[in-house]
């Protein structure tokens, strides 16, 4: 099979990621000034609470969103929890789409915080991409007081990839000539989409970093990584053919956790779930999306994978009854006598999403 193809010449698309820099906290910082400088995360600080995003200031300590708010307390004493304002992150991100229409209708939400834009034709006919995503930098920081970081190339991967590269509030540019020299010295555990556990794999493997990734024929990675592997084997040379898609519709939301050592009882388990359903519960309120469908995913110590689902007749309305639901449908594999080394809980079943229609000017410049 050849290889992947790259768009060029006329075909060349021009993609921005912009992502708000620790949005949740960055608001609360805004809007209660005595904070600014301080150690913030959003959340609460009881025993099972979780934190939903951490400022920059509690990042360095390591402070991380989904972490337990009892871990973030012992990294940083000094922390200052603030409750969670989702009325007020819903507007803030109403603010800033609104931004973003101001130069293209192809615009991908994944999040209150981030969003993909196609810019190849811009509303504004500004000369390059790079000008759009200036322009829309500068217009959030007037309108908000907020910062964001944008990533402009010539695909979703490569643009999420270069929104990280300068954050906070910056801005990075990776040109079609730059793609593989960028991938080829990118650690592999800095892709994004593959997480630890895939990372230690392909470690494993002597897959250290994109040069190495890109010397693994596309049948190796299948063979390794399933379905998986074709993306990476596209990405490894800098290639993502996926389209912005303004009409996306979610089809889940979910978490999952391996473990340590393989558990059997009840009361472990129970443990384990709660914070995966606290984890779905906050992303389905930062994208404001509840579904109807709660499933637990459980895997066994032999590998063997087994899902088991309930649907509501509404839709969840709190970690609680994605909690209860993950439990009631645990109970119906116990007791077990093989070991379970990893279970995960999805969401799904959302409304669907609406249409919006494409326009605008085209130009060749990044």
């Amino acid at each position: 099979m050849g290889e992947p193809e790259q768009p060029s010449g006329e075909d060349l698309r021009k993609i921005i990621h912009v992502d708000m820099d620790a949005f949740f906290a960055s608001v609360e910082q805004r809007d209660h000034p005595e904070l600014k400088g301080k150690p913030v995360a959003v959340g609460s600080s009881r025993e099972r609470g979780v934190v939903a995003a951490a400022s920059y200031e509690a990042r360095r300590f390591g402070v991380r969103s989904a972490m337990p708010s009892v871990r973030a307390l012992k990294l940083c004493p000094d922390i200052v929890f603030m409750p969670p304002r989702f009325d007020v992150y819903r507007e803030v991100s109403r603010q800033v789409r609104a931004i973003f229409a101001e130069h293209t209708p192809l615009i991908e939400p994944m999040s209150l915080d981030e969003a993909y834009l196609d810019v190849t034709r811009n509303l504004k006919g500004l000369p390059s991409a790079t000008a759009v995503a200036e322009d829309i930098r500068a217009a959030i920081w007037k309108e908000t007081g907020l910062t964001a970081s944008a990533g402009v190339a010539g695909n979703k991967f490569l643009a999420k990839m270069a929104s990280d590269f300068r954050k906070p509030n910056g801005i990075y540019v990776i040109t079609p000539k730059m793609a593989l020299d960028f991938v080829s010295g990118l650690e592999i555990g800095r892709f994004h989409g593959i997480g630890p556990a895939t990372m230690e794999k392909m470690h494993r493997l002597g897959i250290f970093n994109g040069a190495d990734l890109r010397k693994q024929s596309l049948e190796f990675l299948r063979e390794h990584f399933g379905k998986a592997g074709t993306h990476f084997h596209s990405i490894a040379r800098g290639i993502d053919l996926r389209p912005v898609e303004p009409n996306q519709e979610r089809k889940s939301i979910g978490a999952e956790n391996t473990f340590a050592r393989d558990l059997f009882r009840e009361d472990e388990l129970l443990l384990e779930l709660a914070p995966l359903a606290a984890k779905v519960w906050k992303h389905g309120e930062r994208l404001q999306s509840f579904g109807k469908t709660v499933t637990l995913k459980v895997k066994y110590e032999d590998f063997q994978q087994i899902t088991r689902s309930r649907t509501l007749p509404h839709p969840v309305a709190g970690e609680g009854e994605i909690m209860t639901a993950a439990a009631l449908l645990l109970k119906t594999l116990l007791p077990t006598e093989k070991g379970i080394r990893l279970v995960g809980v999805t969401m799904s079943g959302f409304p669907h999403a609406q249409d919006n229609e494409p326009g605008g000017q085209l130009s060749l410049a990044f």
